[in-house]
């Protein structure tokens, strides 16, 4: 038995699903997780044909086996609680869609978000409230676990239905950002198959602890995004709570959707932190023990690379990830 190592394909979303694949391949690893819904579009996989013939289900996974790689998750990011109609609702259906086309793969974990809803029945916006020392705040969180919790439940019943594991990133804009939200979503809900998603480079520029998060939560990590965060000299007077985002142009190249009608910011110049490379924001010695960490839970875990680093073209970075991981994977 050994850990799995891929790459989830959206930073290949520029070509078709087999050139993704042969570029994973050709930088070492075995395993591909592909964007099935949620904020971005799902070029690699057609879910609506795949739920509805068998024959193609079983074309579409011919195309992996062939390669000699494995399907290693069904990524469908979004905010399924969000009360933009638009967003929320679409989101919290490819959830459900994600679920029954992973039980009908034979895949074993989905990937997505809570979400956040808005601060009360009437609110046109998702709300994160980040430090509730207010008490409104309090009847914010409040409402938002009153719409959270009942939805999950809804979700776990569907993915227990379908034998699959729904692995929630802890990101921030999230109800469910950390782990004693998480703790407390599994308590509220009662939840078998809600796991997380251990993506560390949330949790590094938060002053979290991967390793010691991966140790608290056992068995309920369900699988893992090999994903790396750098600390900059900005976060000595922003602080990591940075708000100095901008608007992109309209006519911008690249814009990464979130909802119909709205795109992810620009990142700030002199940022308190950034998503780098794997490898990049801490050494293979921290990895491996990461990834010991990881083994402990599930020998067998999926570990797939996720690129954000826009200092390196798409694939320059998904190789130097591969690299890094691979030589972090080496010292087990």
């Amino acid at each position: 038995m050994a850990l799995n190592y891929g790459a989830y394909t959206a930073c290949l979303s520029d070509r078709p699903l087999t050139a993704a694949l042969d570029v994973l391949k050709e930088a070492g690893l075995t395993g591909a997780e592909v964007n099935v819904g949620g904020f971005i579009p799902s070029p690699h996989c057609p879910v609506d044909a795949l739920l509805a013939s068998k024959a193609a289900r079983e074309d579409y996974l011919g195309i992996f086996t062939e390669r000699g790689m494995r399907l290693s998750g069904l990524n469908t990011s979004g905010n399924p609680t969000s009360p933009l109609p638009n967003e929320g609702l679409k989101h919290a259906e490819d959830i459900r869609n994600a679920i029954r086309l992973a039980g009908a793969l034979g895949v074993r974990e989905i990937v997505t978000m809570s979400g956040t809803p808005g601060t009360d029945p009437t609110a046109k916006y998702p709300t994160w409230v980040v430090n509730p020392w207010n008490g409104i705040d309090m009847e914010i969180l409040d409402y938002q676990w009153g719409v959270v919790v009942p939805f999950f439940k809804e979700i776990d019943a569907l993915a227990r239905d379908n034998d699959v594991q729904v692995c929630l990133e802890l990101h921030p804009r999230n109800l469910v950002f950390n782990v004693p939200s998480f703790e407390r979503l599994v308590e509220e809900t009662g939840a078998t198959n809600i796991k997380v998603n251990m993506d560390p480079s949330h949790l590094f520029w938060q002053q979290m602890d991967p390793i010691a998060a991966t140790k608290r939560l056992g068995g309920l990590v369900g699988h893992v995004h090999a994903k790396d965060t750098r600390i900059f000299p900005g976060a000595a007077y922003r602080g990591v709570l940075d708000t100095d985002f901008g608007h992109v142009a309209a006519d911008a190249e690249g814009r990464v959707p979130v909802a119909y009608g709205y795109w992810c910011n620009a990142w700030p110049q002199d940022p308190a932190w950034r998503f780098v490379a794997f490898g990049l924001g801490h050494d293979a010695d921290y990895w491996a023990e990461f990834l010991r960490a990881i083994e402990q839970v599930d020998p067998e875990m999926n570990v797939n690379i996720e690129h954000e680093d826009a200092e390196y073209g798409n694939v320059e970075g998904l190789r130097l990830s591969a690299t890094n991981l691979l030589a972090a994977a080496a010292k087990l």
